[in-house]
């Protein structure tokens, strides 16, 4: 998944009332109510089920023309089968991310095994700072090399089966673009600013985390290397057969389907033969957050921060539900407010004036208030925002309002793309691709992320909306099920190894 992080905006959203801010100096609760209503109709207006159907069929339209064309978007992995669930063993998983290393090792006992089939033993989370992303040259890998030995010496199984003549084979679910040319080797496309190891593109990656292991003499074998998305269909299709999709929300967003290669232009397999006479389907990274610019109706506040994002219309469907963005929409309408309404006495809050500041922790806590009063938002919000005074319940029932009116329009949006990609499964299945021989009378999807495991009541009101959808649906359709898929990415890592090994994969 690709991560762009936002480049700094001007302090102020202003609007053509904007110039009244000083004058204003108490609450219009007539101004306040007329934005409230506005925000509401604004997010609300493609909310009803029959407009999230017509939503996704506009979505699934996008997705088969991405499949076809695009070179930034729906690119096939080098994973053709899913896990059968007989696979066994322990296996290093090591996720990179951009502002988190994990480091774990994970064991396998099957699926239909009497213990937990998938687990991690140990985990090891390092944060990537500023100090890590400074690392020039090699140090960075050397970095992640020093933080796997540290993790191996405390555990002693581990420490002593790294006694042997034979390696540790290990996974790596990479979060940043690569151009891979096996399920253990490709070339560094790019990490993102801020990243000096980022002159290390087009190199192999295989190659670089290797040799740092053996600069740290680590008897340890990369297998596989996956993205995020990739390694959570892995994970969840290990425990669940049923499961063919998989989706990361959090920060940002991405998910990753298995589909017929029928269905791809044989261009997206670049150099690479094209496998159509060797294997049937192959998991396809579709980066997600890319679609819907057509698609989604957009407000004055989303077109603030697109046109003020460091790349414009890169990645609309990201900038308008994620995690990443949800408190900046909610703060762009908060300024509005108190520019136009008085809130808080027209006075912005030096804590609250700069770009991104309300983050979506503070989100769902004040969602999740269902005091009358809103007393524990309102000391969180002076708390966290340094206003002279708390705010009022009047003031503060009006930023719950948005905040719902934001997370709403974000679960609704979600919920249309995840029903448009279950429906490329079920249009495959109707051409004989035979995705549904399991037996099974739904499909499951694997969910990670912070928003869509975290965030409250986002997965359960995402999942009655997919219900509704296929109630509604005249194509009628299997039913799509929404699974948490915790710590996917070192899980499916350590899968996709564990896969590697068996199949003997060059």
């Amino acid at each position: 998944m690709i991560v762009i992080h936002p480049a700094p905006v001007p302090t102020h959203f202003h609007t053509a009332k904007a110039a009244v801010i000083e004058t204003v100096t108490a609450v219009d609760e007539r101004a306040m109510d007329h934005l409230s209503q506005e925000v509401q109709e604004l997010f609300e207006q493609q909310l009803k089920i029959d407009s999230l159907l017509a939503l996704s069929k506009k979505l699934q339209a996008e997705f088969k023309e991405g499949l076809q064309a695009s070179p930034q978007c729906m690119l096939p992995s080098h994973n053709y089968t899913l896990p059968d669930g007989k696979e066994h063993g322990t296996y290093l998983g090591l996720e990179v991310g951009g502002s988190t290393l994990r480091v774990a090792l994970v064991d396998l006992d099957g699926r239909t095994s009497s213990r937990q089939p998938l687990r991690i033993r140990r985990i090891v989370t390092s944060p990537i700072d500023s100090r890590v992303r400074d690392l020039r040259g090699l140090a960075f890998f050397d970095w992640i090399a020093g933080k796997i030995g540290e993790m191996l010496v405390a555990d002693r199984e581990a420490h002593d089966y790294m006694q042997l003549k034979e390696p540790l084979p290990m996974g790596v679910a990479w979060s940043f673009p690569i151009d891979q040319t096996s399920i253990r080797s490709g070339n560094i496309i790019g990490m993102g600013k801020g990243f000096y190891c980022s002159t290390y593109k087009g190199h192999d990656l295989g190659e670089l985390i290797t040799q740092a292991c053996q600069r740290l003499n680590l008897n340890i074998r990369l297998d596989a290397i996956v993205n995020d998305s990739s390694a959570a269909v892995l994970s969840r299709a290990y425990i669940d057969p049923s499961t063919r999709l998989a989706v990361i929300l959090g920060t940002g967003l991405n998910a990753a389907i298995r589909l017929p290669i029928s269905s791809l232009h044989e261009s997206k397999f670049g150099l690479r033969e094209f496998p159509s006479t060797v294997v049937s389907h192959v998991l396809v990274n579709t980066e997600l957050s890319m679609f819907g610019k057509r698609t989604f109706p957009s407000t004055r506040w989303d077109g603030h921060l697109n046109a003020h994002h460091m790349m414009p219309d890169y990645q609309p469907m990201e900038y308008l539900l994620s995690g990443g963005y949800m408190g900046e929409i909610v703060r762009l309408i908060v300024i509005e407010a108190i520019e136009t309404a008085g809130l808080f006495d027209g006075r912005i809050p030096p804590a609250l004036s700069a770009p991104y500041t309300l983050d979506t922790y503070t989100l769902a806590a004040i969602e999740a208030d269902t005091y009358p009063s809103l007393s524990p938002s309102c000391e969180l919000f002076q708390e966290n925002y340094h206003l002279p005074l708390p705010p009022t319940p009047t003031e503060m029932h009006f930023i719950r309002q948005v905040i719902l009116a934001v997370s709403r329009r974000s679960q609704g949006y979600f919920t249309a793309a995840i029903y448009a990609l279950s429906s490329l499964l079920h249009e495959a299945d109707d051409q004989g691709n035979n995705l549904y021989n399991n037996g099974l009378d739904h499909i499951s999807i694997g969910c990670d992320g912070s928003v869509i495991n975290k965030y409250p009541g986002y997965m359960e009101n995402c999942q009655k909306l997919l219900d509704q959808l296929s109630r509604v649906d005249p194509e009628k359709r299997k039913r799509v099920v929404l699974e948490s898929a915790g710590e996917s990415a070192v899980l499916g890592a350590g899968v996709a190894v564990a896969m590697a090994n068996a199949s003997g994969s060059p």
